[in-house]
């Protein structure tokens, strides 16, 4: 019963987001619904989750045509020395494609979206939107194509601060190429990216580092803590352990990014794939076990080398799996290669001679884990109609 009352209000909440028109609201609330009813109603749950993660239109902001004047009649900044530009620009429309992100990432980049949405309504309550937030997790997760996104859903350009530009071999120089940079940010809507900020953020107790780089560390400190609302800055790192730990009170918000997880693995497999994915469906099992633990960046490069293959002729699909899945054998633990070795007898049509060939693991062994798991599926269904 209390369920059922919690279900209705959850409803009459959603409705009322609904008609009120508040679409990053309604976003934010059923991304809290699926992770509540992930294990009670697991069935809804992922129904929830699938209209969440359906690609919708959005309207641009007003301040984005405003913005766009502003920008093309500005000249960025560059080196004195090189004359290379110290940011990098990236214009992406509203449409641009939402990258794979957990459950919780997307809720709190849904939340950041909604404030900057709502800015006079936090201001009618003596609010800011959050002015800063530093990304961090290893490399090829998505941080730099999630600021991208980010800024295109905000209708602003995204500027990448290019450490080759602002690191100059000139003393003192660097410093001035910093404030340059972030001076010219500040003056219209934005969102400013420092990628990599561990390589001029690091701890000032490093005693390897020239006092250049500490100076460095004290700009940007003072950048953080004075930077305006009506754009967003953002950092991300890969090394958060080099970071001056005084920069990290600084931020507003911190994200973290990780590995992907299965689902999300097989989700990015059926993305990279595109029209392609039909070739690959059978395999889809297969590709996500042995892709599991790795970036989406890797994944992509290896089904993009696919992609080539195919459209050149030069292999099989069947082809490509077997290498591909031989080679990733060698680097999986003994227990992991048992399991793949199980997957591949019981969703293709491989001897087990071959499985053994692709694997390294024995027929011998994989007749034995074959049958175990089979006993084990048929004592399951046996208990289901009893329970």
């Amino acid at each position: 019963m209390d369920d059922l009352n919690d279900i209705q209000l959850d409803l009459a909440q959603l409705i009322r987001l609904a008609l009120a028109e508040q679409t990053e609201d309604v976003r934010l609330f059923v991304a809290r619904l699926v992770r509540k009813y992930r294990n009670t109603y697991p069935e809804l749950a992922e129904q929830m989750d699938l209209y969440l993660r359906a690609k919708t239109p959005r309207s641009s902001p007003p301040m984005r045509k405003v913005m766009q004047k502003a920008v093309s009649t500005q000249d960025l900044p560059v080196d004195d020395e090189s004359r290379l530009s110290l940011l990098k620009v990236f214009k992406d429309e509203t449409n641009r494609e939402q990258p794979l992100l957990s459950l919780d990432l997307e809720e709190k980049l849904s939340q950041l979206i909604q404030e900057r949405h709502q800015v006079e309504r936090l201001a009618s309550l003596g609010l800011n939107p959050t002015r800063s937030a530093i990304f961090v997790g290893p490399p090829g997760v998505g941080k730099t194509l999630t600021a991208r996104w980010l800024a295109s859903q905000l209708g602003v350009p995204l500027y990448i601060l290019d450490l080759t530009a602002v690191m100059s071999s000139l003393l003192g120089r660097s410093g001035n190429n910093l404030r340059a940079a972030l001076d010219f940010a500040k003056r219209t809507p934005c969102v400013l990216l420092l990628d990599e900020i561990d390589a001029i953020a690091k701890r000032r107790s490093d005693d390897t580092d020239i006092g250049e780089l500490k100076r460095l560390v004290t700009v940007i400190l003072q950048e953080v803590d004075e930077w305006p609302a009506t754009g967003l800055l953002l950092a991300a790192t890969n090394h958060a352990e080099l970071i001056d730990p005084a920069l990290w009170r600084r931020f507003d918000l911190v994200i973290n990014f990780k590995t992907p997880e299965m689902q999300a693995v097989k989700q990015a497999i059926k993305r990279f794939l595109g029209q392609d994915f039909a070739m690959f469906a059978r395999w889809i099992d297969i590709l996500t076990f042995v892709f599991n633990g790795e970036s989406f960046s890797d994944i992509e490069r290896d089904l993009q080398r696919f992609r080539r293959a195919i459209a050149l002729g030069t292999a099989s699909d069947a082809d490509l799996i077997e290498e591909f899945v031989k080679s990733r054998a060698l680097i999986l633990e003994r227990q992991e290669r048992i399991d793949l070795a199980v997957l591949l007898a019981k969703q293709t049509r491989l001897s087990q001679h071959a499985i053994s060939d692709i694997t390294g693991v024995s027929r011998d062994t994989i007749r034995k884990y074959t049958t175990e798991q089979t006993l084990t599926n048929k004592q399951s269904s046996k208990r289901k109609p009893d329970a």
